[in-house]
Formats: C-alpha cells, structure tokens, sequence
C-alpha cells in the first residue's frame, strides 16, 4: 500500500548557487548592509553607526559580501567605499519586499523559518549562555 504522496520534482538545474545566494542573505546584518548599500556607497563607520555593531563584525560580513562577488570596496586614502556589484542585487531586494508585502504575515509566521522561531532560537541560545556562566 502506497502513501499516496508523489516523490519530490527533482531540479533540472544545478540549484546550489541560489542556494549560496540566498543564504549569504540570510544573515541579518549582510542583509541590512545590502539594503544601505541600495540608497549608495557606504565605510564601514558609515555601517557600524548604522547597524549599532562593532567595527569587526561590520568587515567580516562586508568580507563574506566581497568573496562572494556582492559588493565590491573602492579605495579612497584611508578610507573604502563599499557599493553594490550588481544593480540586479537592487531589484532582488525589492522583489523580496514585493513577495513580502503580498504574503502578509506567512512567512513571518513560518513555522521553520519565520520571526518566531528565530525568537526562540535565540531565547534558548541565552538560556543557554545563562546556564553556563552561572557554573
């Protein structure tokens, strides 16, 4: 007997660069500097103020950025100049607040990706800090 479910569609394309693509926008912070770097060029002070982060966090996320052909720095004396590689990259992030908008609250609610599961993910990895540094 036979569950009655048919077997997944298997992709007629490699998938794994979207997939690297859309994990390397799935951090937060690569996000949110993504999102500045659509209004223009931006430093790192520029991100750092904006973000509330710290200097190194700000580099390494631009760093992940830059190798993976997302933003590129241009120098200036002592200072670099972050911007987008692609104006693609602009309509990739409106298209996601397009897609967004019209699903409402469902992928926020998303039980294995959505906000509230990101809450509890990060509740439980304090309450687990909190148990160790009360050893």
């Amino acid at each position: 007997m036979t569950s009655g479910k048919r077997p997944a569609p298997r992709p007629t394309h490699d998938v794994a660069p979207a997939v690297a693509l859309f994990h390397g926008l799935s951090d937060p912070t690569r996000l949110a500097i993504l999102q500045r770097l659509t209004e223009g060029e931006a430093r790192v002070v520029d991100l750092t103020g904006l973000l509330g982060t710290a200097q190194s966090t700000v580099s390494a996320h631009l760093a992940c950025l830059r190798d993976c052909g997302l933003v590129v720095g241009r120098p200036e004396g002592r200072q670099v100049f972050y911007s987008l590689t692609r104006p693609e990259l602009m309509d990739l992030l409106a298209s996601a607040e397009t897609l967004l908008a019209a699903t409402g609250n469902a992928v926020a609610l998303c039980p294995n990706y959505g906000t509230a599961r990101a809450a509890a993910t990060s509740n439980k990895s304090e309450t687990s800090k909190a148990k160790v540094s009360n050893r």
